[in-house]
């Protein structure tokens, strides 16, 4: 292993800028979130065209600002947060073990290039354009965002002739592309330890994250103990990965490790090592922002009821078909809703009629829901509201499918139903030369032992049917597992409604 400082550490005065740049001819920008951030010459050529600021107009969490009113901010801020955070990142590395790495400025430029443009091919309304607006219109072929920023890198550079090496851009579109199923990048990359900073396929730890997380949680008012600055100091690259200490992981350590003579010592006298739960805090708590606040049931109302507006515009505006091509799709963000509401085609009646509930908080409904039992999560289909039409009991009001609207809500730790713990490697301190994983045995017993939630949540169009519709969800819990898996019953005062 190279030398590592474990002392107070002097980094470069800005973001690993070279001394050659005046900070006072830089463009420097004051995020609510990182303080000030200095954008360099080149990766400002990127943010000065139509394309990239067109992440303005992308609101962070799509429609989460109508249940948390603070949740304004956009892609564009965190694009700029995770531009500087993965400069910061990188330039640890390379002030600690950059003689080892051979980190160089190329690798500094790129990965700082790759932060500020990984979201550049976002669509509207945060997840929702491509997760469940364009599954329903492109007939099952897949699209990503991931893909189409890399389109976007593209399109950006050819379209304002912007002089930067193909090498550099290469890399930086492999380096989008890295977390995504879509993945370029094989493992016999040089310095692949780079392509885990933005978006980390290997365990889910990046600096996109990082930013989210802390930004997010401060956007909506709630607390955040997760602090990343602490895992950015203490990261070291071991065998070609990012590795973090033991101790930053909430852990417990068993003699049974063969292959840790050193910590084997330690453990001879002490029975148990509590460790802090910085990493483990990471996970936690973006879980936590999908069940409170992305997944929100006002959050997923509204939701559904701006996919249903895009679906029944689409035939007449056909956005969807702005989705191959970079030189069209930089057009559409969220002001697409108030196109919809303004104009006055008769074929977008529907749209707007539904667009107009929303402005007045004629929502769907929320009736119940219930979170699919442990043993049935693995094998779990998507409910419909095929499913629940079929479940109602004959007499009384008759259902129709377009009367009801389902979700299906996945939260997990990042790795399904994998503990991410066990994908992260580990050191103990920075003299060691070997890296190790921790099995799911020797885990703290204060964490989970489930690392996935499936929860149905089941919604009437029309208020008047919330009584009916309950009572068919309800059906169906008791056809499908035998008993009603749902906390409780949906309140008498709601199916009242009117």
């Amino acid at each position: 292993m190279g030398a590592y400082c474990n002392g107070d550490v002097s980094l470069h005065p800005v973001n690993g800028l070279p001394p050659s740049h005046n900070l006072r001819l830089l463009k420097q920008v004051h995020d609510n979130v990182h303080g000030y951030i200095y954008i360099d010459p080149l990766c400002l050529k990127f943010m000065d065209t139509e394309q990239f600021q067109r992440l303005r107009e992308l609101k962070q969490l799509g429609a989460t600002h109508m249940v948390y009113p603070g949740a304004v901010h956009s892609r564009f801020e965190h694009s700029l947060g995770v531009y500087w955070l993965a400069g910061e990142a990188v330039e640890r590395l390379k002030t600690y073990q950059g003689l080892e790495l051979g980190i160089d400025h190329f690798d500094v430029q790129t990965v700082r290039l790759a932060g500020l443009l990984h979201d550049v091919g976002h669509g509207p309304f945060s997840h929702l354009f491509e997760r469940e607006f364009l599954p329903r219109v492109i007939n099952g072929a897949k699209w990503s965002h991931e893909q189409m920023s890399a389109k976007m890198v593209d399109h950006i550079v050819d379209e304002h002739h912007i002089d930067v090496d193909s090498e550099m851009m290469r890399r930086v579109k492999e380096m989008i592309l890295a977390g995504s199923e879509f993945t370029q990048r094989k493992d016999s990359k040089e310095k692949r330890f780079l392509y885990d900073i933005v978006a980390n396929g290997r365990n889910g730890i990046d600096v996109d994250k990082f930013d989210y997380i802390v930004r997010d949680c401060r956007a909506c008012g709630l607390g955040c103990s997760f602090e990343f600055p602490r895992l950015m100091e203490t990261m070291q690259v071991m065998d070609d990965e990012i590795c973090y200490r033991a101790k930053d992981c909430w852990c417990l350590l068993s003699s049974t490790q063969k292959h840790l003579v050193l910590i084997l010592i330690i453990l001879c006298l002490i029975l148990v090592i509590l460790l802090d739960l910085t990493i483990h805090k990471l996970f936690a708590t973006r879980a936590d922002l999908y069940r409170t606040v992305y997944t929100h049931p006002k959050v997923k109302a509204i939701e559904l009821m701006i996919v249903d507006a895009l679906l029944k515009a689409n035939d007449y505006l056909q956005f969807s078909s702005y989705i191959q091509d970079p030189a069209e799709y930089w057009k559409l963000d969220d002001t697409i809703i108030k196109t919809i509401e303004t104009a006055p085609d008769e074929q977008l009646r529907e749209s707007r009629e539904l667009i107009l509930r929303i402005r007045r908080r004629n929502l769907y409904q929320f009736c119940n829901e219930y979170a699919v039992p442990r043993d049935k999560v693995e094998n779990f289909k998507d409910v419909t509201a095929q499913d629940i039409v079929c479940s109602q009991k004959n007499g009384g009001v008759l259902l129709k499918e377009d009367d009801i609207a389902v979700s299906n809500v996945r939260i997990d730790l990042t790795r399904g139903k994998h503990n991410p713990l066990e994908s992260i490697n580990f050191f103990k301190d920075y003299e060691s030369e070997e890296k190790f994983s921790i099995p799911d045995d020797r885990i703290s017993h204060l964490l989970p032992t489930c690392y996935q939630d499936m929860i149905v949540r089941v919604y009437s169009k029309k208020p008047e049917l919330v009584a009916a519709v309950s009572e068919a969800f309800e059906n169906f819990q008791l056809r499908t597992y035998g008993i009603k898996a749902q906390v409780h019953a949906t309140p008498e005062k709601k199916k009242r409604r009117t």
